[in-house]
C-alpha cells in the first residue's frame, strides 16, 4: 500500500449531481429549481429574516433594552451630607452610622468638589471618591 493508490471505500463517496443536461437526466430544463420566481434565478441568495416582503419578525417585535450586571455604586455628595465629610475614618460601618442608605450597597462613591480631600481618611477598598 502506497499513497499512489490510495481510495476511498467501497459507496462511501458519489458522484455530484449535474443539473440542467437534458430531459432524460431527471433534473433538465429547470434544473430542480421549480418554475419561475426569485429562488429560481441565478445568483439568488435569500438575506437572514427576509419573510418574502412581510415585515420580518424581528422588527415586529418591540425594541427590549439591556440591564447591566455591573455593580454602581452608591454615590454620596459630601457637600450636602456634611455629617460625612466630618468623619475622622471612612468606612462603610461609619458612613452608615451617620448616613441612612440600603443594606445592599457595598460600593460607595463620595462626589463633590471637597470630595477628592477625604481620600486620606478612607480606610476600605469599597469607598472611591470622585477624583480617582
Amino acid at each position: 500500500m502506497g499513497l499512489h493508490n490510495l481510495q476511498p471505500a467501497p459507496g462511501s463517496t458519489r458522484s455530484r449531481k449535474r443539473v440542467g443536461r437534458g430531459q432524460g437526466s431527471g433534473t433538465g430544463k429547470t434544473a430542480g429549481r421549480g418554475q419561475n420566481g426569485q429562488k429560481s434565478r441565478s445568483g439568488y441568495s435569500r438575506k437572514r429574516g427576509f419573510e418574502g416582503g412581510q415585515q420580518p419578525l424581528y422588527k415586529r417585535l418591540p425594541k427590549v433594552g439591556f440591564f447591566s450586571r455591573v455593580e454602581k455604586p452608591y454615590a454620596i455628595n459630601v457637600e450636602k451630607v456634611k455629617a460625612v465629610a466630618e468623619l475622622e475614618e471612612i468606612t462603610l460601618e461609619t458612613i452608615r452610622s451617620v448616613h441612612r442608605m440600603g443594606k445592599n450597597v457595598t460600593r460607595v462613591k463620595l462626589i463633590g468638589a471637597s470630595a477628592r480631600d477625604l481620600a486620606p481618611r478612607i480606610k476600605d477598598d469599597a469607598i472611591t471618591t470622585s477624583g480617582n
